[in-house]
């Protein structure tokens, strides 16, 4: 990464993500595992492009309903359901995450987004254990969404103020 009177150049958004997740957790207390700072990596790639956190409905952008695309889910197809999992739990990820201020002021608040999350992510668990080469990937992504979610609104915070802070990270994370 190279930077020169405030612009940022990098090859990718998804390795300017990846650099940064990583930077700030190779100072935590307990890091999370690479897969998941690689994936989490991507998922911030992908909703680079804003329409991923809307969803078409009778011909109109809207807020995807969460909860109850999370209910829905159980009613789809395999292939459907592992999608519409994966929506909720990446969607929630970033919410809790990079845009975790943008809930300041809602009646919903960060917890409601982690809980979505964690379902929807031990629920993909369920249907496809094994992401990565990782055994119960999915899984690990539920337990560590809070150590994700912390990294994610770090570099958030990076990029929303001048300054350049050390931080320490310290966190309670439980992987079984």
């Amino acid at each position: 990464m190279t930077q020169k009177s405030g612009l940022v150049l990098e090859s990718s958004l998804q390795v300017f993500f990846y650099d940064h997740l990583q930077e700030f957790n190779k100072r935590s207390l307990s890091p999370l595992p690479n897969e998941t700072i690689f994936y989490s990596s991507l998922v911030m790639d992908s909703y680079g492009d804003s329409a991923k956190f809307f969803e078409q409905v009778d011909g109109k952008s809207r807020e995807k309903i969460l909860g109850i695309k999370l209910l829905e889910a159980g009613q789809l197809s395999r292939e459907k359901q592992k999608a519409a999992l994966r929506d909720v739990a990446e969607t929630s990820l970033l919410v809790c995450g990079y845009f975790a201020d943008s809930l300041n002021k809602k009646i919903i608040d960060t917890k409601y987004y982690q809980d979505l999350g964690r379902i929807a992510y031990s629920r993909l668990n369920s249907i496809t254990p094994e992401a990565y080469d990782v055994p119960s990937f999915y899984k690990v992504m539920a337990n560590s969404f809070s150590g994700i979610t912390l990294l994610m609104n770090l570099v958030s915070k990076k990029y929303s103020s001048d300054r350049d802070m050390p931080w320490l990270i310290v966190t309670n994370r439980k992987v079984s």
